[in-house]
């Protein structure tokens, strides 16, 4: 009643924002307030901006969903084509890190994990995953849109280096198991890459 009719497409995006980063695992990292305006004349959607905890710095970054922005660029061509995207501050991002001693170092070949959903209805799944194995200690490189086909995403872990491929489709997950395939073992004799079905609630020991 506070809102209005016209406003239920938004709170629906917020709640599904909400459900996403709870499969996230990020949950507790978000607080809705509706004080937040950004943009105005371009912003179609979700807006958000990202703080330190300790409140002592200025935004990390901020960004949300513009939908029209392309077309107002662009011209008709251009017309309904959805975007995203935000404004990173590097310089805040980099003091925070230096401050926290927690700047990174990167001497790594390639990430451990690649994670891929069959479709976009198991987006969440895969990111409740990516999540699991990050907890684990392991690298994870989470693919935001399924691929046509799925020889593209087995070639896109490939060229990222990726040790494993965790691909997430509706048979295995209907029993409560991911399949992880290992993209660095040799093949067996018939040409197939070595794989294991791993249970949902033992991804923590996936490496044991």
């Amino acid at each position: 009643d506070l809102v209005g009719e016209d406003s239920s497409g938004a709170i629906e995006e917020v709640r599904l924002l909400f459900q996403l980063a709870e499969d996230y695992g990020v949950s507790d990292y978000l607080v809705f307030d509706a004080s937040v305006v950004r943009g105005l004349a371009y912003y179609t959607g979700i807006v958000w901006e990202a703080f330190d905890r300790r409140g002592e710095l200025r935004a990390i970054m901020g960004g949300g969903r513009y939908d029209r922005l392309l077309e107002l660029y662009g011209g008709e061509a251009c017309k309904g084509i959805p975007c995203v995207g935000y404004g990173f501050g590097d310089c805040v991002i980099m003091e925070l890190l230096s401050d926290l001693n927690l700047l990174p170092k990167f001497d790594s070949d390639g990430v451990d994990y690649v994670v891929c959903a069959f479709d976009q209805g198991l987006y969440g799944k895969a990111a409740w995953i990516a999540a699991q194995l990050r907890q684990a200690g392991k690298s994870v490189d989470l693919m935001p849109t399924p691929k046509k086909r799925v020889a593209n995403s087995f070639k896109h872990a490939d060229v990222s280096g990726a040790r494993r491929m965790v691909f997430v489709a509706p048979d295995e997950i209907d029993i409560g198991v991911v399949r992880i395939k290992d993209l660095r073992l040799p093949r067996d004799n018939e040409g197939n890459a070595v794989q294991v079905d791993v249970p949902l609630n033992a991804l923590d020991t996936v490496d044991e």
